[in-house]
């Protein structure tokens, strides 16, 4: 698969991703001054509505940053990484350990979700991903009850041949092995019976 598709991918992502985030602002907004003009909060119509933009929210802007684009020598902030995953995973059945505490560029942070999705998907009974960063690379691993990590889909991480279709629940483990041989980067796959791990390194 050549750069341009890799590229155009992650171009249709950020688009996708920057047109929805406004009208979910714009009801999150809606239910705020619903609120101010007397509208109980212990409504449960209006609950269900706030708990499901909080979260449609949460994930346009994950994956605004592991499908979109993320070229030149754009930036993240620590503080806004660690806002992402906390709503991310707030009540969710897997849970994340983002371990570096620093501002850092924008195409690393995508390659460390890429990974996050790719452990959250074998964790069919929850469990914690941690994600760090040493001096050769990311190391992005996940523990929980029970491992499922379809074969196929792993070893095409580490330049098997995959399987024949990569549904859409899957694009993840597409994305980051097209995007790690564009970067320069080696990806090394640890598959255990209770843990597992990607490393991307140098």
């Amino acid at each position: 698969m050549t750069k341009y598709t890799a590229n155009l991918a992650s171009l249709v992502g950020s688009r996708l991703c920057h047109d929805l985030i406004s009208p979910v602002g714009a009801i999150q907004n809606g239910l705020e001054l619903l609120e101010l003009s007397g509208l109980s909060n212990d409504m449960p119509e209006l609950e269900l509505i706030r708990d499901s933009c909080t979260n449609a929210a949460a994930r346009i802007k994950f994956f605004r940053v592991a499908f979109g684009s993320a070229g030149g020598s754009q930036m993240m902030g620590d503080r806004e990484i660690r806002a992402i995953l906390r709503d991310l995973t707030a009540g969710a059945r897997v849970q994340s350990d983002w371990r570096p505490d620093a501002d850092l560029p924008r195409a690393e942070v995508q390659m460390a979700f890429l990974a996050y999705l790719c452990c959250e998907s074998a964790l069919p009974q929850g469990g914690t991903v941690h994600i760090e960063r040493g001096e050769t690379g990311w190391s992005v691993g996940a523990e929980g009850p029970r491992i499922n990590a379809v074969k196929p889909l792993w070893d095409h991480l580490t330049g098997g041949p995959g399987p024949e279709e990569i549904g859409a629940d899957k694009v993840q483990f597409a994305l980051l092995t097209l995007l790690a041989e564009e970067r320069g980067l080696n990806l090394r796959v640890h598959v255990g019976d209770s843990s597992l791990r990607i490393e991307l390194v140098r």
